[in-house]
């Protein structure tokens, strides 16, 4: 009898210390809804077979003249430059050799993205061609712990009209901004890591991984809002942070639209692409929220 209740009392324990390790930013809950009633084109509205490539002033453009938010990459060049592009590698959408963080801006400029004549923008370019005009969900990009981005990221959104959050993948990036910038809002980026880990993966970054997927970083960064991978939805850490603790969900990446009308019930705002989303009202979308 002793043993058992000795068994209950440390399953109780690890219960608390589990909801209290994924516990979110709990506040804040009025400057969420200023991001709700409008879908977010990710990497813009773009079409990486012609003139507006991914991460590509006319993607942007195209975005914001259609009235959608957008979601867009972060990283700096070796220079220390802040450019939009997302992957860390160029040979995807440039064909090159190296890392964004390999060349200086005056070298990357000259890279044409996918089959357009378009370049690797400038991410204070961006922001001009913007204008405020529709609120921005902004990554951070950083591989592993070099986070010079962040300070240079936030110079520029600091002169920057617009609505604007921040969000990563990395938890330091969360955690340099709830240090120096903590009135922003930022939001977790998380996916099923664990699932796709691969068995040949050395034992850390397994660990890493499913740390990552299961937020157990949220007690240090307590990140406003936790963007997903929609496919992933089910996972418990971030179904407890929305219907528990009320923290607004995101979904990326939604590419049809019975993958949105699937989701609206499980999350709050949507990044989409590969297709137009119907338009909805502001009141309609609000009603999918749980966090009001």
């Amino acid at each position: 009898m002793v043993f058992l209740k000795v068994i209950l009392i440390i399953l109780a324990a690890l219960i608390v210390l589990y909801l209290l390790a994924i516990m979110p930013g709990m506040g804040r809950r009025k400057a969420r809804r200023d991001f709700e009633g409008v879908y977010y084109a990710h990497r813009g509205l773009f079409d990486n077979e012609g003139d507006a490539p991914e991460n590509s002033l006319p993607a942007f453009q195209r975005a914001a003249d259609k009235g959608y938010g957008m979601e867009m990459d972060v990283q700096v060049t070796k220079d220390g430059i802040p450019v939009v592009f997302h992957d860390f590698t160029l040979e995807r959408m440039c064909g090159k050799e190296g890392k964004v963080c390999d060349y200086t801006w005056q070298e990357l400029k000259s890279f044409k993205l996918g089959n357009s004549q378009e370049t690797i923008p400038l991410f204070e370019d961006v922001l001009k061609a913007v204008g405020g005009r529709v609120p921005l969900i902004v990554e951070i990009k950083v591989e592993w712990m070099d986070l010079s981005v962040c300070p240079a990221a936030d110079r520029l959104l600091r002169d920057y009209q617009g609505l604007y959050c921040i969000e990563s993948f990395n938890p330091l990036v969360l955690l340099w901004y709830r240090r120096n910038h903590k009135d922003i809002i930022r939001g977790q980026l998380s996916d099923g890591f664990v699932k796709a880990s691969r068995l040949k993966e050395s034992w850390h970054l397994l660990v890493q991984n499913f740390l990552l997927q299961n937020l157990l970083f949220n007690w240090l960064t307590k990140p406003d809002f936790v963007a997903y991978n929609h496919k992933y939805e089910e996972v418990l850490a971030r179904r407890l942070c929305r219907s528990l603790y009320r923290n607004m969900a995101v979904a990326w990446t939604i590419r049809s639209q019975e993958e949105l009308e699937r989701a609206k019930g499980r999350f709050d705002l949507f990044i989409f692409d590969s297709f137009l989303p119907e338009q909805s009202t502001d009141a309609r979308l609000r009603q999918t929220s749980l966090y009001y």
